[in-house]
């Protein structure tokens, strides 16, 4: 696969509207619930991207037949599913490159009592442990077997059972897993230390509309009364939240005036507040967010004065997946702040990129970093730099947009897996930037 750079111009200020995309962590499980019953379902605003793409590639192997009515629009039919795809050699390469992959587990051992997936691939951000998932199924009854040498997952279960379910992290594609699996369980499962992002109420509430019964939706407790059987519904996701987060970071960063349009304000938990800690000023206009132009921005301290930290944690805490944008938009900001990574480890090897760009930042070990903003009296300079995940490439992107001189970004397929149509949106707002 031929792997394509970005070649940025910095130092221009962005102006105008942007509208995010559908939300790439809601797709990868409400495309997988498609396999929950033979009927028809119809799903609104699917972004459309590398990871979403393939996901649904992958379904039509399985036999699911899709039709795509209109841009981000489909409808998908899964009567007709071939189990024995899933020993194919094709199958194997496809789920591998795939780390979505394991979504379809739940509902296909729901639907026909057994399941099969390759080791799945994805991002380098450390270890990201999938035993959450498996335990959920072995408390509903499922036998799962783990072939080390074929790298391949095994889960079989004749009669799945529900029961009390205590997950040991609130993983958010874990729960999901889970209640799609306990969905058309014999019985109630009662899922404790559930995750409980907008993401997984989608899920449930698209759930429900199918005939489902899942009660509890929005807490860390969901009750999941089984059904024989669940129909075809219409579901519309929500707009992508990391998206909205790194276009408020982008806007701050280059000093632009830019409007997120449809921005979901309702679903977007603590993030817009996490921002203006930073400093950054946004209005709300409806379900639109105004970024004014700003040229400086002061980072908050705590009450009693001490340095501000920003610390990842599940639901309703902050996401993981924008710690990387507020460790770049902190860099030009006036004060001091000490980013927390404490989900993943290795999501903040990036930032020696930053600090060859220009930025102070100490990294004291893999989860932790201090950043000492320039209040843009030293501009970040544009070098040469490659993209090791979706969000670091993206806050590598947002640093080269404001950088002085000539960015190039190498592995720009990594911000592909995440982000739809990023250069075209970008060049839109007045950025300077091309696909090499």
């Amino acid at each position: 696969m031929q792997q394509d750079s970005f070649e940025v111009i910095g130092g221009k200020r962005l102006q105008g509207e942007i509208t995010p995309q559908g939300a790439k962590n809601e797709a990868l499980q409400i495309l997988s619930a498609v396999l929950l019953t033979a009927e028809p379902v119809t799903i609104h605003n699917i972004p459309d991207i590398l990871d979403v793409n393939n996901l649904i590639q992958l379904l039509g192997a399985l036999g699911v037949k899709t039709q795509k009515l209109a841009p981000g629009s489909y409808l998908f039919e899964a009567r007709d599913i071939n189990l024995e795809y899933l020993h194919s050699e094709e199958f194997r390469t496809r789920g591998a490159g795939l780390r979505g992959s394991i979504m379809i587990l739940g509902p296909l051992l729901a639907r026909f009592g057994k399941g099969f997936i390759p080791k799945p691939g994805g991002d380098k951000i450390g270890r990201r442990r999938l035993d959450t998932h498996f335990l959920g199924f072995q408390q509903l009854g499922a036998e799962f077997i783990f072939d080390a040498k074929e790298e391949f997952y095994r889960v079989h279960a004749e009669n799945l059972k529900g029961t009390f379910i205590l997950l040991d992290e609130a993983s958010v594609t874990g729960t999901a897993n889970v209640v799609m699996a306990a969905s058309m369980a014999k019985g109630v499962t009662t899922l404790y230390n559930a995750a409980c992002e907008p993401y997984i109420q989608q899920l449930c509430k698209m759930i429900n509309r199918m005939g489902g019964k899942i009660s509890g939706i929005g807490s860390n407790m969901l009750t999941i009364e089984g059904v024989k059987e669940l129909g075809g519904c219409t579901h519309t996701m929500l707009p992508d939240m990391i998206e909205i987060g790194s276009f408020i970071g982008l806007a701050a960063m280059t000093q632009g005036e830019i409007t997120i349009k449809n921005a979901g304000i309702e679903h977007l938990g603590i993030i817009p507040n996490v921002f203006r800690r930073l400093g950054i000023q946004m209005e709300y206009k409806g379900d639109d967010i105004f970024i004014p132009q700003q040229d400086h921005y002061e980072i908050d301290t705590f009450i009693d004065g001490s340095i501000l930290t920003i610390a990842d944690a599940p639901w309703p805490g902050f996401t993981p997946d924008l710690l990387s944008i507020i460790l770049v938009v902190a860099t030009q900001a006036k004060g001091s702040v000490l980013v927390h990574q404490k989900m993943f480890e290795s999501r903040l090897f990036f930032v020696d990129k930053l600090i060859d760009m220009g930025a102070q930042i100490i990294l004291c070990d893999p989860h932790r970093a201090t950043v000492i903003g320039l209040d843009r009296r030293y501009p970040l300079r544009g070098i040469k730099m490659t993209s090791p995940d979706i969000r670091a490439g993206v806050s590598m992107l947002i640093a080269a947009l404001s950088a002085e001189g000539k960015s190039v970004i190498d592995n720009i397929n990594q911000i592909d897996r995440g982000y739809q149509d990023i250069e075209n949106r970008l060049k839109a707002l007045g950025a300077q930037l091309k696909r090499v």
